[in-house]
């Protein structure tokens, strides 16, 4: 289960799990930032309306809350899809502030180089952290419902398996995102969903009146993890969920505009056998 701590000024997530591994893995709550009305206090989105002065510092704070710097942040143009990018020390950066080339179109990023700060924003979708002790391999994943059902975190997993990760090691932790009893849905969601999970899908939805659902994101998710050959004893859910105002975590379905909050990971080097 993860819980909260304090950086300074800021209230992170974090998962105890990855505490003894080489790697550095948090969340950010809404709080700690500069930030003003809606997007209120640590919006770390340049694509939302917000100050970009603003959005720079706060994605400053959030670095150094890993211990990086900006310089260091690797952000992708998140597409809601399904394609995993393998991130190299040329990618350093890129995405970083305003008027950079993300990485991509990818909704997960991957990697093998240390110093390297995969970040994912989210305001409801599922942030997803994956990481190989093993084979000392990191991704970080964005799940909506369109790249949940496109496979988008078993195609990370996918991706860390060519560079060397098998998926029963792998620990993953599932970020706070919208709760079942929050995200309705219409019919055309609730097919792609049976589409893609088959009898499965039925576990994952509840009716919610005529033509509606209730999706569970998350377990959605977690599903998918154990299809890759994740086991289950190494899927931990945060235990949190997005919205209503005024939450903990920006939730675009509370009512946007909104700022996003992120998934921010990053591999220390291992210490010399």
């Amino acid at each position: 289960m993860a819980g909260l701590r304090q950086h300074g000024s800021m209230p992170v997530l974090t998962w105890p799990v990855f505490d003894p591994l080489p790697v550095d893995i948090l969340v950010t709550t809404r709080q700690g930032g500069v930030s003003a009305g809606r997007y209120a206090t640590l919006n770390l989105s340049f694509a939302v309306g917000d100050d970009p002065a603003f959005v720079r510092e706060n994605r400053r704070r959030a670095a150094a809350a890993l211990g990086a710097g900006l310089a260091d942040l690797i952000c992708s143009d998140q597409v809601h899809g399904s394609h995993a990018q393998i991130v190299t020390a040329a990618d350093r950066g890129r995405g970083a502030l305003a008027g950079t080339s993300p990485v991509g179109p990818a909704d997960a990023l991957v990697t093998t180089e240390p110093g390297l700060v995969l970040t994912i924003l989210v305001a409801d979708c599922v942030p997803v952290v994956l990481y190989d002790p093993a084979a000392h391999v990191l991704a970080c994943v964005h799940a909506g419902w369109r790249g949940t059902v496109a496979g988008v975190t078993g195609a990370a997993v996918a991706a860390m398996c060519s560079l060397g990760s098998r998926p029963e090691q792998v620990i993953a932790g599932i970020g706070p995102a919208i709760g079942a009893d929050r995200y309705q849905v219409g019919e055309d969601v609730a097919a792609a969903v049976r589409a893609a999970f088959g009898p499965a899908g039925e576990h994952l939805l509840a009716a919610d009146g005529p033509g509606r659902w209730r999706l569970d994101l998350p377990a959605a998710n977690r599903w998918v993890l154990l299809a890759a050959g994740v086991p289950e004893a190494q899927i931990h859910p945060a235990g949190l969920v997005t919205g209503p105002e005024p939450g903990l975590f920006f939730s675009h379905r509370a009512g946007p505009p909104c700022g996003r909050f992120a998934l921010l990971a990053r591999l220390r080097p291992r210490a010399a056998a």
